[in-house]
């Protein structure tokens, strides 16, 4: 399977061209969404790929937007490159197992973030105020303990380049209106319910996860990715031991590299081709453990 790192498709105009997907109108109502093998890091996008990862990405969302289907709607129209329209046959080897169809929507302007555990950006806000997103936590937590249950901590959808930050659960709410609020938050806790009991059947752990929404007529509908290793912290079960930061199967190993090998200014460094495949094997082995099938 090739790698890709960016598609040219000039007969659909190009939309985005964000940190991974590149994304094409197909028409009023209709999108093609590319998952590319690009891989970022602290808002950057890395000179080096990472092969498969696109696939996997794409692979997977599509394998969750089937299992929740019966729960929550989501954006998908067709998945298989075979049945995409007959402009894109000449591409259809790129498009094959990264690519998707899908209706286009009006994205919230908040993306929904479950936590299960405290780890990451929650851990520092606990640690600073003990509490996440304006949610009061019990005092003596350990990095990555569990916590009473999962919680529901939103956050701003940064610009391209910028930063997402936590926001208070009640900033939300008034951004998108109660309706919308109640909605989309029963919507993301039981999706991470379901996945993380699912997960736990291929001995993952899923910490916390982001999910997106995006209104059609008024309709609220999941959209872009979903309990993937870029969206999500997937710990594996057989050695997760609290009060420490935990070993992934998604790219915090890569982050973890560059903190030691980057201060964060100037071009990042190129990404060492042990590096390149022990992340791409972290990527293959989450997507065989949460769906039971190899990418070949």
């Amino acid at each position: 399977m090739q790698t890709v790192t960016r598609t040219e498709i000039p007969e659909f105009p190009l939309l985005a061209r964000g940190k991974v997907r590149d994304i094409y109108e197909i028409d009023e109502e209709t999108l093609l969404i590319v998952t590319t093998d690009r891989m970022s890091a602290f808002d950057v996008i890395l000179s080096d790929p990472i092969p498969y990862k696109g696939v996997v990405l794409n692979k997977l969302t599509i394998h969750w937007m089937e299992t929740f289907r019966d729960h929550v709607a989501n954006h998908l129209l067709e998945t298989d490159a075979e049945q995409f329209p007959s402009a894109l046959r000449p591409y259809r080897e790129m498009l094959e197992g990264r690519a998707v169809i899908a209706r286009r929507t009006k994205p919230l302007p908040v993306e929904c973030i479950v936590r299960g555990y405290i780890s990451g950006s929650g851990w520092k806000d606990y640690q600073t105020s003990g509490s996440i997103c304006g949610i009061d936590l019990p005092e003596g937590l350990r990095e990555s303990d569990p916590l009473p249950r999962p919680l529901f901590t939103p956050s701003t959808k940064a610009e391209e380049g910028e930063h997402d930050e936590n926001i208070p659960v009640e900033q939300s709410r008034r951004t998108l209106g109660d309706a919308l609020f109640e909605e989309v938050q029963k919507a993301s806790l039981d999706l991470y319910r379901r996945g993380s009991a699912l997960a736990e059947e291929g001995g993952i752990v899923i910490a916390d996860t982001k999910f997106e929404f995006g209104l059609l007529r008024d309709r609220p509908l999941l959209i872009d990715e979903v309990l993937t290793p870029d969206s999500s912290r997937f710990w594996p079960m057989d050695r997760y031991e609290p009060g420490q930061s935990q070993p992934s199967f998604d790219k915090q190993y890569l982050r973890d590299w560059l903190k030691r090998n980057w201060d964060m200014s100037g071009e990042p460094p190129r990404l060492p081709q042990e590096v390149i495949q022990a992340t791409m094997n972290r990527y293959l082995e989450a997507y065989e453990r949460l769906t039971g099938e190899a990418i070949e």
